[in-house]
């Protein structure tokens, strides 16, 4: 009687077992909410939701659709609109589910698209999320600005225009740092990017082109790459800075290192990169992650250590008119491992506008004066570098002549020394910058003409 209790009890107990291990497996997930983040040749849609995503999708044909599966889940009552002019996706609605535990998703598309779907664990203030991304097949490049179709058309001549990449740090579902008051980091830095853009494309011999034109995320390693393809001549990345208590300040501009960097600022600014990779959603974080070694590698080709003393040079001048419009941060070029600057034959520096964590400094960034001013300091900068250092065939190379170069006179310095250092004759010198004699004074401010 005991034994057959015995008995009766475990198989009592192994149901139990069963039926609590199975349990999660009958459990709904719930969808939270649905956010639509359309880009000029891609779209996301992510979905926020409570558990892990149990998720299936195919594609159909004529007209075009992608069809999303997510077991065990409610749905959301209601789901986002879709604008009108939107390029990739036409509607986002319910179809009837496989089961009736299941959620089928049907996304309504304008034109053949690639999907990636995948889900991101929990990270930063977000909970787990389905990525859907669509990528229009139809389209290899992004539209640009009426400004830059503009300019565009300088490129017709064989002097051809010196190309800015700027890439404005953040947006879509990363929001970068946040201000005291709410500000978001990539509200900011797609604005002073805007004012740069349009500085850059009004000078002749020089054109800009925009890693992201609006709120949407671009993968840190894809932005070096729209960078490559859009055949830049030299990357900004613009920031604004950030740390865990509200007492740092001030501008700072950095450069590559092939080391971590060795400064609190700096470590917690490579980790926030990181970060933002996460935030942002991307699918091959871990790959990047596991090439590094490689990447190393090819960092030691001679491009790489052209592009790094670019970088170095630009940024000593970014600094000096930053100083005119704000408070520094540091006086000299930080050096970090950061991925957007990792591009071989890019010469790139990363400019961090101010700390968005100090109320004072987050006021200044939203102020349009103040905004304008980074902006004016990052484009003179760089014009005056290329000015002084224009490629061969670029139409500032056969402009040098009239950019003289400026010469502040030194001890031991004369007439003939500068002429022979420059390659001009004494003559010349003295033709331009109106002598009447030899003599030179120290500190005097020669402008010196091309040979």
């Amino acid at each position: 009687m005991i034994i057959k209790m015995s008995r009766g009890l475990v198989k009592l107990f192994i149901c139990l077992m069963v039926f609590s291990v199975s349990l999660p497996l009958w459990a709904q997930n719930t969808i939270n909410s649905v956010r639509v983040w359309p880009s000029p040749d891609s779209t996301r849609v992510v979905f926020d939701l409570d558990d892990k995503p149990d998720f299936s999708y195919f594609m159909l044909k004529n007209p075009s659709r992608l069809v999303v599966d997510l077991e065990n889940t409610d749905e959301l009552k209601t789901l986002p609109g879709v604008p009108p002019k939107h390029q990739i996706v036409s509607k986002l609605r319910y179809s009837k589910p496989k089961n009736k535990r299941s959620v089928r998703l049907v996304f309504e598309l304008n034109g053949p698209v690639k999907p990636v779907v995948f889900a991101l664990a929990p990270t930063g203030p977000y909970k787990n999320r389905l990525v859907v991304d669509l990528y229009d097949k139809s389209q290899s490049q992004g539209a640009v600005s009426p400004a830059q179709t503009a300019a565009k058309k300088r490129q017709l001549s064989q002097e051809r225009d010196i190309v800015i990449a700027i890439d404005a740090g953040h947006g879509g579902e990363d929001p970068g740092s946040i201000g005291p008051s709410g500000t978001y980091e990539k509200d900011i830095t797609l604005q002073i990017a805007k004012r740069l853009e349009r500085m850059i494309d009004a000078e002749r011999g020089m054109i800009s082109r925009m890693v992201r034109s609006g709120d949407y995320f671009v993968k840190l390693n894809t932005r070096t790459n729209r960078a490559r393809q859009k055949k830049a001549d030299f990357f900004v990345s613009i920031h604004a800075d950030a740390f865990t208590s509200p007492g740092p300040n001030g501008a700072s501009v950095w450069v590559l290192s092939l080391r971590r960097a060795n400064s609190e600022i700096g470590k917690w600014i490579e980790d926030k990169e990181k970060h933002s990779e996460l935030l942002g959603g991307a699918a091959d974080v871990i790959k990047d992650a596991a090439n590094e070694k490689y990447l190393a590698q090819a960092l030691l080709d001679m491009s790489m250590d052209h592009s790094m003393k670019t970088g170095l040079s630009v940024a000593d001048e970014m600094i000096k008119e930053l100083k005119k419009v704000a408070k520094m941060h540091k006086k000299a070029p930080q050096h970090a491992s950061l991925a957007v600057l990792k591009s071989p034959d890019i010469p790139s520096i990363l400019v961090e506008t101010g700390f968005i964590s100090n109320p004072r400094e987050e006021r200044l960034l939203k102020s349009a004066n103040h905004q304008e001013r980074l902006a004016k300091a990052m484009f003179t900068s760089i014009k005056n570098y290329y000015l002084r250092n224009p490629p061969d065939d670029s139409l500032f190379a056969s402009l040098k002549s009239q950019y003289p170069t400026k010469h502040k006179v030194r001890p031991g310095e004369s007439l003939s020394m500068l002429a022979g250092r420059y390659g001009v004759s004494i003559s010349k010198i003295k033709q331009v910058n109106k002598l009447s004699s030899n003599t030179l004074f120290i500190g005097q401010e020669l402008d010196i003409p091309q040979s």
